[in-house]
């Protein structure tokens, strides 16, 4: 069969960023294509496109078109099955947004896969050519990640700089996550450091990022992963929880030595009444000082995200996050706007409490605000944000964070100012 794969990892970023990209060459990719081409037969010729960098061929036959999206790229990706069906190919749709809503990306697919993919795919490919495929393929069970094949990176251009995967799950139970809508994802499950070593060595970037849920979930395991990757020469980003950054020194200094630079981090608020209420109670508000200051310690920076709009945030929350946040030195911090993502307690909630405000999936972005909120309107809320981003991202600020982390190193220094530049340039709508 002649395959083509659509990926549409990038659609949510902004123009300047597209152009940086180009000049660049290909950023980081998502692995879920290569996966799924490590698990077709090799009789299967395969093509991939992306929505940001090529052309959509639709001019082209092909025996089945996959499609993978998210939520906020989910009407461009129904365009594009809509338009390779009409056209005569088959097409199945993958991915968070049609897992979470599979009927609703059934009218444009002739077959959506659920959950994770590397089971299914196999039987759907060959119910493909005998003609018998299903409408739905479900995974049922938690796919063992040390029986996965190696990926196959010759599906993207030489220079693709991959996302490395150790693990896949987030054991934590918060509100607004759509990993934690998922009784599969749920379960934490990793590869064998050998085949994560191998990726490394074979990624040609110096710079690669985690894309882990969560680096701290077992600890243990990281560390022996970090103990392996000493020596590398390479350089990392991850993404980590705050509350095992803050409390394990062993981890950060192996983290240090292995090339971590940084890591991505959901504070998510600084009300404890917050946290509390939306299931990740392991985060302490009172311990976040001494937490972003050992990463410092360590050589590496922080880059943090913040929530506003929760149930239990009024007015107050924007004076009292920004005060943390000019005493805390976080390197980049994220404002976000509370997004429910289909598929989510937190959509489930407020769809049955009739609070949201619009199903335009392209506004699910957390930029945009799609619900009712508790204690403030929708307009107060996303024009608080807007301004709290303003103070955040003024050049002074931003010079300041640049200078500061120059000390870590040049690397540092980068990633930091790309992303205050990629949050500053966020527009935030109701």
């Amino acid at each position: 069969m002649k395959i083509l794969f659509v990926t549409l990892d990038s659609l949510y970023m902004y123009p300047f960023i597209f152009t940086y990209l180009k000049k660049m060459g290909p950023a980081y990719k998502s692995l879920a294509f290569p996966i799924l081409a490590s698990l077709t037969p090799k009789e299967h010729v395969i093509k991939i496109v992306g929505t940001n960098i090529d052309s959509i061929p639709y001019d082209e036959k092909y025996d089945l078109v996959g499609i993978s999206s998210m939520t906020p790229e989910a009407i461009k990706a129904y365009e594009i099955a809509d338009e390779f069906k009409k056209r005569g190919n088959y097409v199945v749709m993958g991915g968070w947004h049609p897992s979470a809503l599979p009927y609703e990306a059934k009218q444009h697919a002739d077959t959506v896969v659920i959950g994770e993919a590397e089971d299914t795919w196999p039987r759907l490919l060959m119910d493909v050519q005998k003609n018998q495929a299903k409408q739905f393929y479900v995974q049922e069970k938690p796919v063992d990640l040390k029986l996965i094949p190696k990926f196959r990176r010759d599906i993207y251009p030489k220079n693709t700089n991959l996302e490395i995967i150790a693990s896949r799950g987030c054991t934590n139970t918060c509100e607004f996550c759509t990993i934690a809508g998922q009784p599969i994802r749920k379960i934490y499950r990793t590869r064998t450091i050998e085949s994560v070593i191998e990726d490394i060595k074979l990624n040609p970037r110096k710079n690669f990022l985690f894309h882990d849920d969560s680096l701290t979930v077992n600890t243990s395991y990281t560390k022996q992963l970090f103990k392996e990757m000493i020596g590398l020469n390479k350089k990392f980003t991850a993404y980590g929880n705050i509350n095992v950054l803050g409390q394990d020194e062993e981890l950060l200094k192996l983290a240090n030595e292995a090339g971590c630079v940084g890591w991505y981090t959901g504070f998510e608020t600084v009300s404890q009444e917050t946290l509390n209420s939306i299931g990740k109670k392991t985060n302490k508000v009172s311990e976040y000082a001494d937490s972003i200051k050992k990463i410092h310690d360590y050589g590496m920076v922080i880059i943090g995200s913040f929530v506003f709009g929760f149930d239990t945030d009024d007015k107050d929350i924007f004076s009292k996050t920004d005060d943390f946040i000019s005493k805390s030195e976080i390197d980049a911090p994220y404002p976000n706007i509370l997004t429910p993502f289909p598929g989510s307690a937190l959509y489930k909630k407020l769809d049955k409490q009739g609070r949201i405000l619009t199903k335009d999936w392209s506004k699910y972005n957390l930029k945009n605000v799609v619900f009712k909120p508790k204690q403030m309107t929708p307009q107060e809320l996303c024009n608080s944000v807007e301004e709290i981003n303003k103070r955040w991202f003024k050049t002074s600020k931003m010079i300041t964070r640049f200078i500061n982390t120059s000390r870590y190193g040049i690397i540092h220094s980068k990633i930091v100012l790309f992303n205050n530049f990629y949050t500053k340039a966020k527009k935030f709508n109701y």
